[in-house]
C-alpha cells in the first residue's frame, strides 16, 4: 500500500509541476508582423513620409542616430528626421537579420542592417554609410508593435558615393 501512496504522491506532483510550466506562447506571427513592418518602414522612408515614418514609433520613443543629438517622443524624432528628409540625396534601407520576442509576447527587438545615402553638410559631398541596428518593440493594446528604442551604429566612416554619371545624349 506504501508503494502505491508514493506512486501517486510522485505521479501527482509530476502532473502538478507539467501544469505549472509556462506554455511558450507561438511567436512566428508576431516575427513575421515586425519583419513586415519594417520593410513598409523603408517604404515610407523612401517616400520621405514624416508621418508614416514617425507612425512606426511609441509617442514616448527614442531614436539615437549617429551625429545627431538624442530624439525624444514623437514630435522630436519628427524635427530631427524633417531635417534629414530635405536632403535630395538621402536614401535609407535596412532589414533585419534577427528578430526576438520575449517569452511575456509584450516586448521584442531586431537587430539589422543598414545603408544610408546622405549629403554631408559642411562639404556637400554624398556619402553611404554602412551599418547595424538595434530596435526595441513594445507591442500596443490593439496587437501591433511600434517601436520604444531605436539605435544605429556605423560600421566605420562614411564613403563618398560614386559619381552620377551624365544623361546620355541622343
Amino acid at each position: 500500500m506504501r508503494k502505491v501512496s508514493i506512486s501517486i504522491c510522485a505521479l501527482l506532483v509530476s502532473l502538478s509541476l507539467a501544469a505549472c510550466k509556462e506554455k511558450v506562447p507561438d511567436t512566428t506571427a508576431d516575427a513575421q508582423a515586425i519583419k513586415d513592418n519594417e520593410a513598409t518602414w523603408v517604404k515610407d522612408w523612401q517616400a520621405k513620409d514624416p508621418d508614416k515614418i514617425v507612425a512606426h514609433y511609441s509617442p514616448d520613443a527614442a531614436l539615437l542616430v549617429n551625429g545627431m543629438p538624442a530624439m525624444k517622443g514623437s514630435d522630436a524624432i519628427k524635427s530631427g528626421i524633417g531635417t534629414m528628409l530635405k536632403d535630395p540625396h538621402l536614401s535609407l534601407t535596412f532589414t533585419p537579420t534577427v528578430v526576438v520576442i520575449a517569452q511575456g509576447d509584450d516586448i521584442a527587438y531586431t537587430q539589422g542592417v543598414y545603408t544610408m545615402t546622405y549629403t554631408e553638410p559642411k562639404t556637400g559631398m554624398t556619402l553611404i554609410e554602412k551599418g547595424k541596428y538595434v530596435t526595441v518593440y513594445k507591442k500596443q493594446e490593439d496587437g501591433s508593435w511600434k517601436a520604444v528604442e531605436d539605435i544605429d551604429n556605423a560600421d566605420g566612416p562614411a564613403t563618398p558615393a560614386p559619381a552620377e554619371t551624365p544623361a546620355a545624349k541622343s
